[in-house]
């Protein structure tokens, strides 16, 4: 059993977080950041609604350069958004979709102090709005000497590095996890059910703690699966499989990703070789990690390492990816990106090999920047495949 682990964050958290956003706005030269997606809402308010899962109702925070942030949000919200630190809400009689929040928010906009004539959005790279396309127009227009750009290298620069709180939530969520994974030979059995199987691991993992489990992949191929993305199927798995398993979960909002190779009955020489190749590319890629490097240069000591006379056998476009209050975040484990690691980032490192047409292997850690080096959060993956009879 895990040790009790609170919801929540205090409020000089989202103060900090608050104060290095304006202090990039004006580094930025923008007068205002506004947000719509639940993700961003909940960086900086540390609130989370399943009234997002529903479209009907858009909800918006405007970040001022200088002062505190303006909650803009539907009626039927305001109670909830008042139990946060927040203090200014405004708020309408939602659905409405002749007027869906867009005055409230053009007039909230026009009224912040003018030094740029710039707001920044959530526009960009891995950003999503939280609001029709057709709003954010609407939204433009109504404005008057405003420009609205994109504000996703702001919002990354402070998301990519974690406070001692948040790596605490992930590491939750990866010992949720892994929990389960070490049950996993005790509970499957050839002849099972890719199907029952995830639906086992998905009850074992809410049983364990998780708060939710967005993400969860279960899939078998003799030798290995031919892709990793579809959902669970009836098929059930037989000697000479590889059972992957990849998972999701969150603790408070943030999320764990990594996955589980399982060796089912007997496995060939190539798959074997394959597994360990992978492996030791992981490790490559675990001790390349550090502080004041690239990103892309983890990338390449990986894809140098799966290289095989001069052929790159890595068959997939990044061999991992930031991690926090979305599954994946940037920076990509990719050649071209050139984001600087620094203390704060969790990055998941995730080599890939398809060593046989239509048979993949796949190993994924994930790890803590550190002032000096980097710090293993999940409980490495062992060499030899677990075996399940």
């Amino acid at each position: 059993m895990l040790p009790d682990l609170p919801h929540g964050f205090s409020t000089s958290e989202f103060e900090g977080r608050v104060s290095r956003a304006q202090s990039l706005m004006r580094d930025q030269q923008l007068d205002g950041l506004l947000l719509s997606a639940m993700d961003n809402i909940r960086y900086f308010l540390g609130v989370n609604s399943t009234f997002w899962e529903s479209y009907t109702r858009p909800w918006f925070v405007l970040m001022p350069a200088r002062g505190e942030p303006i909650a803009i949000i539907p009626e039927i919200g305001r109670s909830f958004i008042e139990q946060s630190w927040v203090k200014q809400i405004r708020s309408w009689p939602s659905p409405r979709p002749e007027d869906e929040g867009t005055s409230l928010v053009v007039s909230a906009i026009s009224d912040l102090p003018r030094q740029y004539g710039r707001v920044a959005a959530e526009l960009g790279t891995e950003l999503r709005l939280g609001m029709t396309v057709l709003q954010l127009h609407a939204i433009m227009e109504g404005l008057s000497s405003v420009e609205i750009v994109d504000g996703s290298s702001l919002l990354w620069r402070l998301r990519m590095v974690k406070s001692q709180a948040e790596v605490a939530k992930i590491k939750r969520a990866i010992d949720i996890a892994g929990a389960v994974y070490a049950e996993v030979p005790d509970f499957v059995r050839i002849g099972d059910s890719e199907r029952r199987i995830h639906q086992q691991f998905r009850s074992r993992v809410a049983q364990h703690g998780a708060d939710s489990i967005p993400m969860l992949v279960c899939r078998s191929e003799t030798g290995g699966p031919n892709e990793i993305t579809g959902g669970p199927r009836d098929r059930m798995i037989a000697d000479g499989d590889l059972l992957f398993i990849d998972t999701g979960t969150t603790f408070d909002g943030y999320f764990c990703d990594y996955d589980r190779n399982y060796q089912v009955g007997h496995a060939t020489d190539a798959l074997l070789f394959a597994q360990e190749k992978v492996w030791e590319a992981n490790e490559v890629g675990l001790k390349a990690v550090r502080p004041g490097i690239q990103v892309g240069q983890v990338y390449q000591a990986m894809a140098k390492f799966l290289s095989s006379d001069g052929e790159d056998l890595n068959s997939n476009g990044r061999m991992g990816h930031g991690l926090g209050l979305r599954l994946t975040e940037p920076p990509s484990v990719r050649l071209e990106d050139e984001t600087i690691l620094q203390p704060g980032m969790v990055l998941c490192v995730e080599p890939a090999l398809e060593y046989e047409p239509g048979k993949i292997v796949l190993h994924e850690e994930t790890v803590l920047i550190t002032d000096d080096g980097a710090q293993i959060l999940t409980s490495r993956a062992p060499k030899q495949l677990p075996k399940i009879f």
